[in-house]
C-alpha cells in the first residue's frame, strides 16, 4: 500500500491462494501478497529442500491489510484440515509484525521471522526446535544475499535489489515487517542479470520494498538511476528491464534521461501515489503533493510519449472528506494513469494512523468501490489508445503476454513456436475487451 506495498503492482487477492491437499512428502509455499514475496518464496522452497525439510507447508504471510492476515489464517485453518499429518510453517512480514496472532492458532507448528525466513538452516527444524523465531527485524543490515534464477513457471525474472524502507507513512506496517533500507551492490546485481540473460530470459524486473531508495546506504550513495545505467550498459543482450513501482518523490535525473534515451527500458512506471489531496498525504506523512505527481508524469511523458502510468491509491483514510476523496477520482484523469491498484483504508497495528478516529467502514467500500469503477473508465481509455498499434510482448502463457507498457494482450494461442512462453511476440492490437487488449500476430 505504501511503498512497502507499491512495488507489488499486484493487489490482495480477493480470495487466498489455493492450498495443497493431501500433502504427505515434499514442501509447498503458499504465497499470499506481493510479487517480492513471490520473489522470496523461490528461494524459501529452495532453502527448506536443502534444510531437508518434508511433509510441510509454509505460508509467506503479507501484512499490509487486515484482509491479507485474514487470509492468511483462513488458509492455514483449512490445510490443517486437509493435512492433518503435515507441519504448518508461517513465516513473512504478518508473522514478523505479529508472531502472537499465528501462535494462539494450535494449527501452526513453527513461526519464522522475515529476517531468516531465506536463511540456510532456517528449516532445519527438530522437535527441540523454538516454535517461534522472529528476531528484531531492524537489526537485519544485508539484502539480495538470496538472489536466485528466475522464479518458478515465471515468463520473465524478478532480481530483488533492495528490501526494507527507511520512511514511516503513518498507515504502513511495511517497516515493521522488512526493516530498514537496505541495498544490493550494483556490481552483483549486474553480474546476477547477466546470468539471467544467459539462461534466456528476455525481460528482468527490479524489484525491492523502497526501490527509489537503492543506494542510500551504499559507499557514495548512487541513485537509482546510476544502477539502471550499469545495468544496460553491462548487460547488452537484455531485450527489457522493467522496474516496479517507484516513489514518486525520489525519482533521478540519470533515471529520466535513460527514459527518454534507452529503448530496452519498458515505459511503464507504477508510483506510489496513494491519494491525490494533499492534506490527505500530510496525514499519510507522503513525501509529495498532488502538483509533485501531475509534474512527474508530465515530465515522463515528454521525455517518452509511449509511457503508461500505474498507482496504488487508498480509499477512506482517516478524516476523508467527500472534497479530500474526489481530489482522488480526479488525479486518475489529470495524470491520464492506466492501471490502479485501489485499496480500502484498513488499520494496521503500531500505525499512527490506525489512532486516528476511523470512517465507517460502509463509507469505505463505497468510495473504494468509486475508485474502482474510475480506474475501470481509465482502463478502457488506455485501451482505446492502443488499437491499431503493433507491440513487442513477453508472453506470460500460451495466448497471453504483456506489451512493455504493461497492457494485457490476447492473441492466438495456436500461435508458432517463436513465441513460446518467455519469448516475445511481434503483435498489432486490434481492439480489447476492456480489460485486455485483443491483438493478432504480425
Amino acid at each position: 500500500m505504501a511503498d512497502g506495498h507499491a512495488h507489488l503492482n499486484e493487489e490482495v487477492p480477493a480470495e487466498p491462494p489455493a492450498t495443497p491437499t493431501g500433502l504427505t512428502s515434499g514442501v509447498e509455499v503458499v504465497t499470499f501478497g506481493c510479487r517480492l514475496n513471490s520473489y522470496e518464496s523461490e528461494q524459501i522452497r529452495k532453502v527448506a529442500a536443502e534444510d531437508g525439510l518434508d511433509g510441510a507447508i509454509i505460508f509467506n504471510t503479507c501484512a499490509v491489510t487486515g484482509e491479507a492476515v485474514r487470509q492468511a489464517r483462513q488458509a492455514i485453518r483449512r490445510a490443517r484440515k486437509e493435512n492433518p499429518d503435515a507441519r504448518l510453517i508461517v513465516t513473512g512480514c504478518a508473522a514478523q509484525t505479529d508472531p502472537d496472532t499465528f501462535a494462539t492458532m494450535g494449527e501452526v507448528d513453527f513461526i519464522i521471522g522475515n529476517g531468516n525466513k531465506a536463511k540456510a538452516g532456517a528449516y532445519a527444524l527438530t522437535p527441540d526446535s523454538a516454535r517461534i523465531a522472529v528476531n528484531d527485524i531492524f537489526s537485519v543490515r544485508e539484502t539480495a544475499g538470496h538472489l536466485i534464477d528466475g522464479l518458478k513457471d515465471r515468463a520473465r525474472a524478478y532480481v530483488e535489489v533492495q528490501n526494507g524502507c527507511d520512511h514511516r507513512c503513518t498507515f504502513c506496517i511495511i517497516p515493521y515487517g522488512r526493516g530498514n533500507s537496505r541495498s544490493a551492490a550494483a556490481g552483483d546485481v549486474v553480474g546476477q542479470i547477466s546470468r539471467l540473460v544467459a539462461e534466456g530470459y528476455n525481460e528482468v524486473v527490479l524489484t525491492g520494498v523502497d526501490l527509489t531508495s537503492w543506494g542510500n546506504d551504499l559507499p557514495g550513495q548512487p541513485q537509482l538511476g546510476h544502477l539502471v545505467a550499469r545495468i544496460l550498459k553491462h548487460v547488452p543482450d537484455l531485450n527489457r528491464l522493467r522496474l516496479s513501482s517507484i516513489d514518486a518523490a525520489e525519482i533521478d535525473d540519470t533515471l529520466l534521461r535513460l527514459f527518454a534515451e534507452e529503448e530496452r527500458l519498458a515505459p511503464y512506471l507504477h508510483l506510489s501515489l496513494q491519494h491525490g489531496d494533499d492534506l490527505i498525504l500530510k496525514r499519510m506523512k507522503r513525501r509529495h503533493l498532488r502538483d509533485d505527481a501531475i509534474k512527474l508524469v508530465q515530465q515522463v511523458r515528454a521525455l517518452r510519449p509511449d509511457v503508461a502510468f500505474g498507482a496504488d491509491m487508498i480509499a477512506g483514510f482517516p478524516t476523508e472528506s467527500e472534497a479530500h476523496f474526489a481530489n482522488s477520482l480526479a488525479l486518475v484523469d489529470e495524470c491520464d494513469l492506466a492501471f490502479l491498484h485501489v485499496f480500502p483504508y484498513s488499520p494496521r497495528p503500531q500505525t499512527p494512523a490506525a489512532k486516528i478516529p476511523q470512517l465507517p467502514r460502509a463509507l469505505i467500500k463505497e468510495r473504494a468501490a468509486r475508485l474502482r469503477a474510475k480506474a475501470a473508465e481509465a482502463l478502457t481509455r488506455h485501451l482505446d489508445k492502443q488499437v491499431g498499434r503493433e507491440v513487442s510482448a513477453v508472453v506470460e502463457k500460451p495466448g497471453f503476454a504483456r506489451a512493455a507498457d504493461f497492457t494485457e494482450v490476447l492473441f492466438d494461442a495456436d500461435a508458432p513456436e517463436k513465441v513460446n512462453v518467455g519469448g516475445i511476440a511481434s503483435l498489432r492490437i486490434t481492439g480489447h475487451d476492456g480489460k485486455r487488449a485483443r491483438a493478432m500476430l504480425k
